[in-house]
């Protein structure tokens, strides 16, 4: 496997710039479920020394993003089923405020770069650049947070995504979201553009429940055990599942 999916960072400021960096791979997904992380890597990939990458580790640690099991092993969050819908009714409430805002907020700008957007992602979908596709999503909802206006919440958002954003690698290829209609992002550009804040909430909340159906199911199935998803550590594609083998009679 390659090295940790981070980047370079500068000299000044290590401690808080190295925080931005590993958070920014949490929530766009470069970082997977499960993913152990070492010190020593992180800090060769971020030209740093490890006391800054400690710093931050340890703070992600603090916030939820990662954990540190026996010894110092240290890796990504890997939600249960019971933290992903807990953390699935939140976001709707609060993604639904958010819209909501958006909504009175937006002009047509934002709805150029939300429309914009989604053509990365559905390109991203269409040529299987999963990575990409990944992060686009979460692109597009973050400039709907950001069109609220309202910085307590976006802080929010970003906690929860700190969690949620690597369990998406769990979405491409094995539970890529569909919908009966229109994609829902569609929707929610069209609430945007018409000004029409409960139809926006009402987008974006759609959106979450019919495009995470697959990715529940698939959840389900890894819990109950009739599923076993690929290690992180030993693949750099998304995590495919693999059925476990019945015995034979």
């Amino acid at each position: 496997m390659s090295g940790p999916a981070v980047r370079p960072v500068a000299r000044h400021s290590l401690s808080g710039r190295v925080y931005a960096e590993l958070r920014d791979a949490l929530m766009h997904g470069r970082l997977k479920p499960g993913q152990r992380l070492k010190l020593h890597e992180l800090a060769e990939a971020m030209d740093v020394s490890e006391t800054p990458v400690r710093e931050a580790v340890f703070q992600l640690i603090r916030e939820g993003g990662l954990e540190m099991r026996t010894g110092s092993a240290i890796r990504v969050v890997r939600l249960s089923l019971a933290d992903y819908l807990e953390l699935r009714r939140i976001r709707l409430l609060l993604e639904g405020l958010a819209a909501e805002e958006a909504a009175r907020h937006a002009d047509r700008s934002v709805v150029a770069a939300l429309a914009a957007e989604h053509a990365v992602l559905t390109q991203a979908e269409d040529t299987a650049d999963w990575t990409e596709a990944i992060a686009s999503n979460f692109r597009f909802h973050h400039l709907i947070w950001r069109t609220a206006a309202m910085p307590n919440l976006l802080g929010v958002l970003e906690g929860i995504w700190l969690r949620n954003g690597p369990l998406l690698n769990f979405l491409y290829p094995n539970a890529r979201p569909r919908y009966p209609g229109r994609h829902r992002h569609e929707d929610v550009i069209a609430a945007l553009r018409a000004a029409d804040p409960e139809a926006a909430r009402e987008a974006v909340c759609a959106d979450l429940i019919e495009g995470g159906a697959a990715l529940l199911r698939l959840l389900e199935e890894i819990e109950a055990g009739r599923v076993v998803p690929l290690d992180p550590e030993t693949t750099d594609d998304a995590p495919k599942p693999r059925r476990k083998r019945r015995p034979k009679p």
